[in-house]
């Protein structure tokens, strides 16, 4: 009030004038900071749901405009997509985690009969070229305290299965409850972004094209290069009549989303798993399979996936989507590479305008 009654209180002098201007525009602008940053912590709880609903939005939106087409109306188009993208994401996540569920059980028990066992060190120090890392083993690590960790974390992989909160239920429900706003009302969205952006008509384009590559690049690039990365060590787990195929099959597939880690770390220890059981040719099969097919897959299929929607350099790319899981959590390999991918095309603009600038 104090600011207000000194305000009126200032004769109407030019200079008055543009000082009243100033306080009515600091003032503006404060409030509009504090509006955004509590929209941001309303919105920041359904980021997950977000970014997912804008991956499904991206990879189904040829499906809706078949829909579109065939149904002549955007409203039962998006109803459409939407009911068919639950059921594409939801029937096989229920059956994997049922699956999963009585793998991890069943690994739980071997892991527990090998740490009550030390067959498998007897093994190593008595056989004439290992026993020297056997004696490194018995002295240097605790492997009993490392096999038990492994039984407790199999324990609570299986409970983190089963636990399924009401939140994750709700946010799951909102996915695709802003899936169908973003199929039916894209063109209002866009037409919205493009006006309060204050990037121009074509340079906003050129971002909306670059995001939805950037999407479509992460998801077949490292979700769904990862995902058969997992189903094909799974598959040879099963072959070579590991246990728990399919649990060890999808814990090399999220090792795989990580760039510094990756299948690798599940199939060399079962490799050496199966040569201190004698089984040298399936030890030799799963080396050669892990190395050549399941490492060397992604050269293959990731060329054909994205082709050149996305050339991000390695080390941005690695920062992009960890630290995108360590501050969004899962839904940051989505939003990770995505946030770097505007701040780098904002830069751009920002270089492009400096330089056309004259000095």
């Amino acid at each position: 009030m104090a600011n207000d009654n000194h305000e009126r209180d200032l004769p109407d002098t030019p200079g008055n004038e543009e000082l009243k201007s100033r306080f009515r525009t600091i003032v503006h602008l404060a409030a509009t900071v504090a509006g955004l940053y509590v929209c941001y912590l309303m919105a920041q709880p359904f980021f997950p749901a977000f970014a997912w609903a804008l991956t499904l939005a991206i990879l189904f939106y040829p499906l809706y405009l078949k829909m579109e087409k065939r149904w002549k109306s955007q409203g039962i188009a998006a109803l459409v997509t939407v009911l068919i993208a639950a059921a594409s994401v939801s029937i096989p996540m229920v059956l994997l985690t049922e699956r999963l569920i009585t793998e991890a059980n069943k690994a739980v028990a071997i892991v527990k009969a090998v740490t009550e066992s030390d067959e498998w060190l007897h093994t190593l120090l008595t056989h004439p070229s290992l026993a020297p890392f056997g004696r490194l083993i018995e002295e240097h690590l605790d492997i009993q305290g490392v096999i038990g960790g492994a039984a407790s974390w199999l324990t609570n992989l299986g409970a983190s299965f089963v636990k399924i909160s009401t939140v994750k239920i709700v946010l799951f429900l909102i996915t695709f409850y802003m899936l169908f706003y973003f199929l039916r009302d894209r063109t209002i969205v866009l037409r919205s972004l493009r006006d309060l952006s204050p990037l121009s008509a074509r340079e906003m384009s050129r971002f909306f094209v670059l995001a939805a590559d950037t999407v479509h690049a992460t998801f077949y690039g490292t979700v769904v290069v990862a995902a058969i990365q997992g189903a094909l060590g799974g598959l040879m787990f099963w072959w070579l009549g590991l246990p728990a195929p399919l649990l060890w099959g999808v814990i090399m597939g999220m090792l795989a989303v990580i760039p510094v880690l990756g299948a690798f770390v599940i199939w060399i220890p079962a490799a050496l798993y199966l040569a201190l059981d004698g089984r040298w040719v399936s030890s030799l099969i799963l080396v050669a399979w892990g190395t050549m097919v399941v490492g060397g897959i992604d050269n293959l299929i990731y060329p054909i996936l994205v082709g050149n929607r996305l050339k991000l350099h390695t080390l941005p790319a690695f920062i992009s989507i960890v630290g995108g899981l360590l501050v969004f959590g899962a839904s940051g390999i989505i939003l990770g590479p995505l946030a770097l991918t505007a701040t780098l095309f904002l830069l751009e603009i920002w270089h492009s305008r400096v330089s056309a600038s004259p000095p």
